[in-house]
């Protein structure tokens, strides 16, 4: 009789654990991480107390990405950022042998040949800091106030398309939450749908 309720509680435990969305909470703590960039330099969460921090995943070969690089958008961005004091952190979960994988190398001759300007690029082959945050889609946009706690998660914008002339007409989502944050106020949209190819786990 135990052993048929044991076996349910094992089993809803696992699911539970590997579905780290179900614990992923704007207003909460951020999950802690720790990752190695392009330069071998160690960046862990807590790092960046008292900073607002931008978390941007990508994968150069997804057309989703290049949308926004090919228009000049993200760069925009990370520039307005980078202005205001924030942070911006770009992460690369693809696995070896997965579209988006890069060396070291690679990745910094794309941040040069795109003028990009995050402040680090993180490599996370393994996906471990990717599945921390549940990150779906290449771009998938977080945002972290000084404090730690996660303030916004989902889309660069609110247009699903990888067409770069789409992007003028597009609410900016992670844009309008930086200003928010910035003017000490609400975020107006703090979570909203990601967009883009799936993160190559």
């Amino acid at each position: 009789m135990l052993k048929p309720i044991f076996r349910v509680v094992l089993i809803t435990l696992a699911v539970y654990a590997g579905n780290s969305s179900a614990a992923l909470r704007v207003g909460q703590p951020a999950p802690d991480f720790e990752g190695v960039d392009t330069h071998g330099k160690v960046h862990r969460l807590a790092d960046y107390r008292g900073k607002t921090l931008v978390l941007e995943w990508t994968n150069h070969d997804c057309p989703y990405v290049r949308k926004h690089y090919s228009a000049g958008n993200m760069q925009a961005q990370q520039q307005e950022a980078a202005a205001q004091g924030v942070v911006w952190l770009s992460i690369i979960s693809s696995a070896p042998g997965k579209q988006g994988h890069v060396t070291p190398a690679q990745a910094d001759e794309l941040t040069r040949s795109r003028q990009a300007a995050p402040q680090a690029v993180i490599l996370d082959p393994d996906g471990k800091i990717g599945r921390a945050y549940s990150a779906k889609t290449t771009p998938h946009m977080y945002i972290i106030d000084p404090s730690g706690t996660l303030v916004y998660m989902g889309g660069i914008d609110n247009n699903a398309s990888a067409n770069a002339d789409d992007i003028p007409a597009a609410r900016q989502h992670l844009r309008v939450a930086l200003q928010e944050l910035a003017a000490g106020k609400p975020i107006s949209e703090s979570v909203t749908r990601p967009y883009g190819c799936s993160v190559k786990y």
